[in-house]
């Protein structure tokens, strides 16, 4: 008997009754033969937009690559027990990425947090129902990190009910540490803020034999670092799913030790008594992921680079006439690690504020978002845009800023 996958896949090769087009066969076609396409979107009244601005969640991160689009549509067609898959994929992910063990996580906030529950737990299963609760459970409660590292997302060690001790000198962290302390936390992108430098964490963590963590969830690319830090000491690793790896928004990566990896899934669904339960990822979000790294590892990053500053170099061509406007192209050096453009004017020649020239952009057609803003500087990357798109960037952004210079 035919699955229903090659039930659609026969399906989409035959030409559409009646009309002019052709479907190519494929998973992502089938929908699209058996209902037409929606423009949902548009029903809703929601306004699409081209993203020179970056990975950001509430711009809902990144588009998802064809290779993901086609592992998730082949997801839907089967069911499978959660924690095989969840097994299957994590080993897979683990041998890319060269570390012990990898699960995938509902975004890398999910993997925070189950990661600091496994750390907490163990392979307890008791223990893993009782958080967010720690008195009187023997697990230890405290969790020690930067002052410069307290960004909103480190939150997401609290859900397991730690209290967040903060340091800001080795020494300050050295004297931090007792029976207590559960585990160290580090942000990986704003490592040259804090004056202790990810080697000297890792190190001073050996020494205690205390678990590290590390977020990293929007440092790809580079590449490299899918695997830097597990190498480096780190216990456990956080990824992203949804931004520079373009896999699903909602899905991430935990990577690391084997036996916390495996205590984290403890607290992941289907477990129904953990805090874990509501960040379930279904086998779609699992296949994505997959197929998002593996596309990631296999691809020319040379090649994606010098795309990236070609637009750059084509959307600055756009406005570097201007007098009173200064561009630079300056590429951040952890996190959001791409070619950006940086641009800033005097306001008594150019006579419009950053925000001011993002709302102009927001408000045009189409609708462009970029990043920054304030009184006179806005920035943009290109690595979030179709190929093309640097094209309507740069006549907009330089219509705007012309418009507005004396």
């Amino acid at each position: 008997m035919f699955k229903r996958r090659e039930i659609l896949k026969h399906l989409t090769a035959l030409p559409l009754v009646g009309g002019v087009t052709t479907l190519v066969t494929g998973p992502l076609q089938a929908k699209s033969l058996l209902s037409p396409a929606r423009d949902y979107f548009k029903e809703l009244g929601v306004r699409t937009f081209i993203n020179a601005a970056g990975t950001y969640t509430s711009m809902t991160g990144s588009l998802m690559l064809d290779e993901v689009k086609e592992a998730i549509m082949y997801a839907t067609q089967d069911y499978v027990i959660l924690d095989d898959l969840q097994d299957k994929v994590g080993e897979r992910i683990a041998s890319l990425v060269k570390c012990e063990a990898a699960t995938v996580t509902s975004g890398a906030a999910s993997a925070i947090t189950l990661g600091t529950a496994g750390v907490l737990t163990g392979m307890d299963e008791v223990k893993a129902g009782q958080l967010p609760h720690l008195k009187g459970t023997g697990m230890k409660t405290e969790v020690i990190m930067q002052k410069a590292h307290d960004i909103p997302y480190a939150h997401a060690l609290k859900n397991c009910g730690v209290n967040v001790i903060f340091v800001e000198t080795a020494a300050e962290l050295e004297k931090a540490i007792n029976k207590e302390t559960a585990m160290m936390f580090f942000v990986n992108a704003n490592n040259f803020d804090g004056k202790i430098q990810v080697e000297e964490f890792v190190k001073i963590a050996k020494k205690h034999n205390i678990p590290t963590m590390n977020d990293c969830a929007a440092d790809v690319p580079p590449v490299e670092n899918l695997w830097k830090y597990t190498q480096m000491g780190f216990d456990l690793v956080c990824f992203s799913g949804g931004k520079g790896l373009r896999g699903p928004q909602s899905a991430g990566l935990l990577l690391g030790k084997k036996e916390y990896v495996a205590a984290a899934r403890l607290s992941a669904a289907p477990r129904g008594n953990t805090v874990g339960r509501g960040m379930k990822v279904n086998k779609e979000e699992i296949l994505g992921i997959l197929a998002a790294l593996e596309y990631y590892l296999s691809k020319d990053h040379e090649q994606e680079w010098k795309m990236w500053e070609n637009q750059i170099a084509h959307i600055q061509s756009a406005v570097k006439d201007i007098d009173g406007l200064k561009s630079t192209v300056d590429v951040p050096p952890i996190a959001n690690h791409v070619p950006t453009l940086n641009i800033s004017w005097e306001t008594n020649k150019v006579k419009i504020s950053g925000d001011g020239v993002k709302e102009e952009l927001r408000n045009g057609h189409p609708s462009i978002e970029i990043a920054g803003g304030g009184e006179n500087s806005v920035s943009i990357t290109t690595w979030m845009l179709v190929p093309g798109q640097e094209r309507i960037v740069a006549k907009r952004l330089g219509e705007a800023l012309t418009k507005a210079s004396v």
